[in-house]
């Protein structure tokens, strides 16, 4: 018995290794952290239990029946953040470059469809080449299964993604329609193909930067929610986030205790609107000085940014915050600022988030979807 348990120790070790020595220490070299350690960041400490570590991919042309890696080039599994229950996926650069094969895929689904049976978030770590070109149509075939579960998670479980390396094609669509989406500075890129191809079709040269970096997308394109300097700084934002939002539509936000009081006065607000109305102000300071603790949350704070939106807490329950920002535009409303509250106030509706405008608006509640049975 001891030598089986010595042996299944011993394939546990290797699968945890990935690509290897050598492809980890590339993958620091570069300042990112390797798919495991990110959730061992994400995560509470000790409570990740891991799935399908042994599923390798099927492929048996292209001398791909050589190359077998444990895992295939995710990590999957359960574990929680604040003692509450999420489910995790990370891509693995080291092995294939986390590119997706069919058994890839289905380790996907598998924790996609646990997390909205159970109701719990999901949250995709994402560090990956695209499609697995080895294996053809069953790799993008994968990808209609991912986007299948997505849609179908839509309003009933909160699904987040960080974009934590270069990503192109289906580890790029599957993002966009998830409800939040965080990228690292320098590190991690989002577009449907990269600068050759584009370079090769238009004769146009681009930079990933500059072709979907997160300064475009968190400030341009408003696809990102935010960019953050480095993966640790990443991670931890997105614990703060899941402490704010419930576990699904069948629950409500966590509340918290306060240690503000609810009947505090607080005299600088008296003189924060000037007298003068062609003179701007600041909404944040009203905003950071009206919730608990001065905690706010901001989505998309370098996007259309005549408009404020975000999570905070009063008197411990979550609300989320929409506000113009007269310190930009006058905080009128044009496209992308009416985007970008829209799909906050959308996202509030479906997890029944109380919702503060500092304009007055009439909303009527979108049809709840429903868990499967």
């Amino acid at each position: 018995m001891n030598t089986i348990l010595d042996q299944l120790e011993a394939r546990r070790a290797g699968a945890r290794l990935g690509g290897g020595e050598t492809r980890i220490a590339s993958q620091h070299a570069k300042g990112k952290l390797t798919a495991r350690e990110r959730i061992d960041v994400l995560l509470d400490e000790g409570s990740f239990e891991e799935t399908d570590m042994f599923v390798e991919h099927r492929s048996t042309q292209f001398g791909m029946e050589a190359q077998r890696i444990p895992g295939d080039g995710v990590v999957t599994g359960r574990g929680t953040i604040g003692g509450r229950l999420v489910y995790v996926f990370s891509k693995d650069f080291t092995v294939f470059g986390g590119s997706l094969s069919g058994a890839h895929a289905a380790k996907i689904v598998k924790i996609q469809t646990m997390a909205l049976t159970n109701g719990a978030p999901i949250i995709g770590l994402f560090d990956a080449g695209g499609a697995r070109i080895q294996e053809g149509v069953e790799a993008l075939a994968g990808y209609a299964d991912i986007f299948l579960q997505n849609t179908l998670a839509s309003g009933v479980i909160p699904q987040i993604s960080v974009i934590m390396g270069p990503c192109a094609g289906g580890d790029v669509y599957s993002p966009a329609i998830t409800d939040f989406i965080f990228m690292v500075k320098d590190t991690s890129y989002m577009y449907v193909t990269g600068p050759d191809v584009v370079k090769t079709v238009t004769n146009e040269v681009v930079t990933h930067e500059d072709l979907g970096g997160a300064r475009v997308h968190s400030q341009k394109s408003g696809v990102a929610d935010g960019a953050f300097e480095n993966d640790l700084e990443a991670l931890s934002e997105v614990r703060r986030l899941i402490g704010f939002l419930p576990l699904s539509n069948r629950e409500k936000p966590p509340v918290r205790d306060s240690y503000d009081d609810p009947e505090r006065d607080e005299a600088s607000l008296d003189t924060l609107v000037p007298a003068n109305p062609n003179q701007p102000y600041d909404i944040k300071e009203l905003i950071l000085k009206t919730v608990d603790e001065a905690e706010f949350f901001e989505i998309g704070p370098d996007f259309a940014k005549n408009i404020v939106t975000g999570f905070g807490r009063l008197d411990g329950q979550t609300v989320g915050v929409v506000a113009n920002q007269p310190q930009v535009l006058a905080g009128v409303l044009d496209i992308d600022s009416s985007r970008k509250a829209a799909r906050f106030v959308r996202f509030c509706d479906a997890f029944d988030t109380a919702s503060s405008s500092t304009v007055p608006s009439c909303c009527s509640p979108m049809p709840r979807r429903r868990f499967p049975n």
